[in-house]
C-alpha cells in the first residue's frame, strides 16, 4: 500500500522520551521515542521482555509512564484515557473472559460499553466463531475460540486503531488466516493497525514498518527492506551447475557478501538486488551451465536475530480451536 510521505500524514500513536520503571531495578521502557501514522500497519516487535506489553499498557492507560509522554489519535494518553478507548480496539496478550457468560454476553456488553450499534451475529461471523458456541459460557472454550471472543470484542466499534498483541496464541491456521485477513481489510478502510506477535512471518506478511525493542530501547525503525538494507542481509542467491568453475570470480562482483561452493551448487549472499543478476552472468563467464536458480530474501527472523542477538521466541503451541 502506497501512502503519502511523513510529514503529510496524521500520526496514530507517538511516544516521546517514554519510559517506564518497575521499581528501582526494572527498566522496562527506556526513552523510547517512537511514531505510527494513520492508516498503516505497524509491527511491534522484541524478545521476551522487551517492553513491548509495557509500552501497550502505556499507551491505554492502564499503567503510567515513570517520564515521558504518550499520545494516541491526537489525544493525550493520560488526559484523554476515555475518548481513546472509545476509538480504539485492543486484543491485549494477557486478557481475562467471565467464564460464566456466554460469548454473546461478552459481545452484548462490549457494544453497549461502546455505545456502537454492531450486530453481534456479524461479529461472530467476521472472527469465524460458530453462533451456537456463543451461547455457550466462555470457561468452556479452547484457547482458539478464546482468542476469536476476543478478537471480536477489539472489533466493536469499528475502531479507528486496533491493537493487537499475539492476536494467533492458540488459533489453527485457518484462525492466524482470518486475523491476516482482519488486517488487511482494516488498513483498506484507512484504520491504523498495532501488531505485536512472535510469529514474524505473520508480521512480514501484513506490515508497512517495523520497529524492534530491545531491552526496553527502540533499536530499529523501518521496512522490511530497510531493515534489510541497514544490516546488510540482503539475499541469498542458489545456483546449481553442470560443474563448479575451477576459477570461480563471483566474489569480485559489486555488492556479493560471501560465496560458498558445494558438489553443483553456488551460493551468494548479496547486499545489492541489482547483484542477483550480475552472479548469475558471472557463474556464466566463469564457464558453468546454469541448471536451477532460487533467490530467497533474508526473513523477519533472520533481521530479529541480527538487530537483538536474539533467537525469535516461540509460542508452544497449546489447545486449539475445537
Amino acid at each position: 500500500m502506497e501512502h503519502p510521505p511523513a510529514e503529510d500524514r496524521p500520526v496514530a500513536i507517538q511516544t516521546v522520551g517514554l519510559t517506564k520503571r518497575f521499581g528501582a531495578d526494572v527498566l522496562a521502557v527506556d526513552d523510547l521515542d517512537l511514531t505510527v501514522y494513520e492508516g498503516e500497519v505497524f509491527g511491534f516487535l522484541g524478545p521476551n521482555g522487551a517492553g513491548k506489553s509495557t509500552t501497550i499498557d502505556v499507551i491505554m492507560d492502564y499503567v503510567r509512564p515513570t517520564t515521558g509522554r504518550a499520545g494516541v489519535l491526537g489525544l493525550d494518553a493520560q488526559d484523554d484515557t476515555a475518548a481513546i478507548h472509545r476509538r480504539v480496539g485492543i486484543l491485549p496478550d494477557d486478557y481475562g473472559l467471565y467464564e460464566r457468560l456466554t460469548g454473546r454476553k461478552h459481545l452484548e456488553y462490549a457494544i453497549a460499553l461502546k455505545d456502537a450499534d454492531d450486530e453481534p451475529d456479524a461479529l461472530l461471523e467476521r472472527v469465524g466463531l460458530d453462533v451456537r458456541a456463543a451461547e455457550r459460557p466462555a470457561g468452556g472454550y479452547s484457547t482458539g475460540m478464546t482468542q476469536r471472543l476476543a478478537l471480536a470484542i477489539a472489533l466493536v466499534g469499528d475502531p479507528d486503531l486496533l491493537i493487537l498483541d499475539e492476536p494467533s496464541a492458540g488459533l489453527d491456521p485457518n484462525g492466524v488466516r482470518l486475523v491476516r485477513e482482519i488486517v488487511r481489510d482494516h488498513a483498506r478502510q484507512g484504520k491504523t493497525v498495532f501488531f505485536s506477535s512472535h510469529i514474524l512471518s505473520q508480521v512480514e506478511a501484513v506490515c508497512d514498518r517495523v520497529a524492534i525493542l530491545n531491552e526496553g530501547r527502540l533499536v530499529a525503525v523501518d521496512s522490511i527492506d530497510g531493515l534489510r538494507d541497514a544490516v546488510g542481509t540482503g539475499a541469498t542467491v542458489s545456483l546449481t551447475v553442470d560443474r563448479v568453475p575451477e576459477e570461480l570470480t563471483v566474489a569480485d562482483v559489486d555488492g556479493v557478501g560471501t560465496v560458498t561452493t558445494a558438489e553443483r551448487t553456488v551460493r551468494a549472499t548479496v547486499v545489492d538486488p541489482e547483484a542477483k543478476l550480475a552472479v548469475i552472468d558471472r557463474v556464466r563467464e566463469d564457464g558453468a551451465e546454469i541448471l536451477d536458480i532460487a533467490i530467497q530474501e533474508s526473513s523477519l527472523e533472520d533481521l530479529f536475530t541480527a538487530y537483538t542477538g536474539d533467537t525469535p521466541p516461540q509460542r508452544v503451541p497449546q489447545e486449539v480451536d475445537r
